[in-house]
């Protein structure tokens, strides 16, 4: 039975949802890593939150371990590279916290922008300075987001709201997306000039660290007032504290730090400086959102092959798997073929689609192609690791689509390239709903299913061959289950692929490598 091991303090629901969809689940939280690594091989599935670290010697014990759900947004405390590596899928769920950390965001604006925790702890200290704390409107000001996705965009939602103007910097944002959200796209350095509050929303990347460093928050806006929600390690925070004493930023409030928990910090007692502890996704509703989500991904690609919200592959909706699964069975078969044949000579791989094909997300259909091609190099190879293990061997991978339909309503084209440019292509189609068909080998048109054991064989076209060969065959014991044959030309180059009862011995094939007629022979086998 599918096991699901819960390793972190969630909400009731996510087990009760396992449990309905038919998963067995044990939740055992506080586990040490030496106690966890005892025990993960036990289960397909983990879900966890921020407590569990998934390093890469767990990993490495997690012999049977499918997917890793993250109930929440960050992933730090995975070892991705690893899991990828495993073939393990990592998924976390972005969306059902999203409301949630944007409120909290919004709500530490408000309240750098009236001071209200220093005028309640002063209020009740039983101190009245009322003149004391004069706060600033935010009704006019200018908002500055580094990163308008989820979470950025339901700020910058809000913030219109307020009568803010919005300016966002996110290389990825387009202008048609800005001009729905009603927001200026702009270059980091204009928002850091304009903005009289800025917010942070991404994740943390070499790319992204120290985003707000000591120079960056010198050309701020003097008077900024500065808020992230995201993550700790965005700004610099010995640069902040000086930029807070000299009054260059007028206020900063953290929800997050470069340590946690945040025992310490040169931020801590510093004036018009408010923490929380990493507040973002508490909430009740939260809380359950993420739970729910979490588990309902991990239970639909444990039981049915979807896959939503995957940092390491494409995703593919339990809705979309039944009608996919068939077009990547025949992606793998092809990509296994082209391997056997071609093996260490493949430098790059084109994957072209066409008719019903062509209306697919064409990732599944890739990452399935490679599955098939790295597998001749691992059996341990699959949709997760095939294109990290392609990058690793310097594969250049490329999709095609055409809108075109051909002579067949759908149709998937393989073709490799060696280091000398010379290509070698094949293609396959789907007969019926489920039925996989390869239909041309190296420009010879041929119809045969792959599956099982088979023999290769190129031979001259000439009378007599074929029954050369099954005489030989059958002395050697060798039982035919199919037999395929596609030819280039009247006498020219022919293609044999027999399926057999079992492999062929070394022995047995250099017999047939003898016999006359014969250019080439290989074994195959196709899972």
């Amino acid at each position: 039975m599918t096991r699901v091991l819960i390793s972190d303090k969630m909400d009731p629901r996510a087990a009760e949802v396992f449990r309905e969809r038919g998963v067995e689940v044990d939740q055992i939280t506080g586990l040490s890593p030496e106690e966890l690594k005892k025990i993960i091989n036990d289960y397909d599935g983990l879900a966890i939150r921020s407590a569990t670290k998934v390093t890469k010697d767990i990993i490495a014990e997690a012999k049977n371990l499918k997917v890793i759900g993250r109930a929440g947004i960050g992933v730090d405390n995975i070892d991705i590279p690893a899991a990828s590596s495993a073939g393990i899928v990592v998924m976390n769920t972005p969306f059902g916290n999203s409301i949630t950390t944007a409120e909290q965001a919004i709500a530490l604006m408000f309240a750098l922008a009236r001071q209200i925790p220093e005028a309640n702890a002063s209020t009740q200290a039983s101190k009245w300075e009322k003149n004391r704390f004069m706060g600033v409107e935010v009704s006019g000001k200018t908002l500055g987001l580094i990163g308008a996705g989820n979470i950025g965009s339901i700020v910058a939602d809000r913030a219109v709201g307020l009568k803010m103007k919005v300016i966002a910097y996110d290389p990825f944002l387009t202008p048609e997306r800005a001009l729905e959200l009603g927001i200026e796209k702009a270059d980091l350095e204009t928002l850091l000039h304009k903005a009289d509050f800025i917010t942070l929303h991404v994740p943390l990347t070499d790319q992204t660290r120290n985003i707000l460093s000591r120079e960056n928050l010198a050309k701020t806006k003097k008077g900024v007032r500065i808020i992230n929600c995201a993550r700790g390690g965005l700004i610099d925070e010995e640069a902040l504290k000086d930029a807070l004493e000299s009054g260059h930023v007028a206020g900063a409030a953290l929800d997050v730090f470069l340590k946690e928990p945040a025992k310490e910090n040169p931020l801590f007692g510093v004036p018009n400086f408010i923490a929380t502890p990493h507040l973002g996704a508490s909430t009740t509703e939260a809380q359950v959102n993420v739970a729910i989500q979490v588990a309902e991904q991990m239970a639909d690609y444990l039981l049915t092959g979807g896959v939503s919200n995957a940092l390491n592959m494409p995703s593919l909706s339990a809705e979309e798997a039944p009608r996919v699964r068939p077009y990547m069975a025949l992606s793998e078969q092809l990509g296994r073929l082209l391997g056997q044949l071609e093996g260490d000579k493949i430098k790059s791989v084109s994957i072209e689609v066409e008719g019903a094909a062509a209306h697919l997300d064409q990732k599944p259909i890739t990452s399935a192609v490679l599955s098939g091609l790295m597998g001749v190099y691992s059996q341990s190879v699959n949709m997760v690791n095939a294109p990290f293990l392609a990058r690793e061997r310097g594969l250049d991978v490329r999709e095609i689509r055409h809108d075109r339909e051909g002579a067949y309503h759908t149709l998937i084209r393989v073709t490799s390239r060696d280091d000398k440019g010379q290509e070698k292509s094949v293609a396959g189609t789907l007969f019926g709903s489920e039925g996989t068909r390869l239909v041309e080998i190296f420009g010879i048109k041929i119809e045969a299913n792959l599956s099982g054991d088979m023999l290769y064989i190129v031979n001259d076209d000439a009378p007599g061959f074929i029954g050369r060969l099954g005489t030989l065959l059958g002395k050697a014991g060798v039982n035919i289950g199919t037999f395929h044959l596609g030819r280039r030309n009247t006498g020219g180059e022919a293609v044999l692929l027999l399926s057999v009862d079992s492999p062929v011995t070394a022995g047995k094939m250099a017999k047939v490598a003898e016999l006359s007629g014969v250019r080439e022979v290989k074994s195959l086998h196709f899972l």
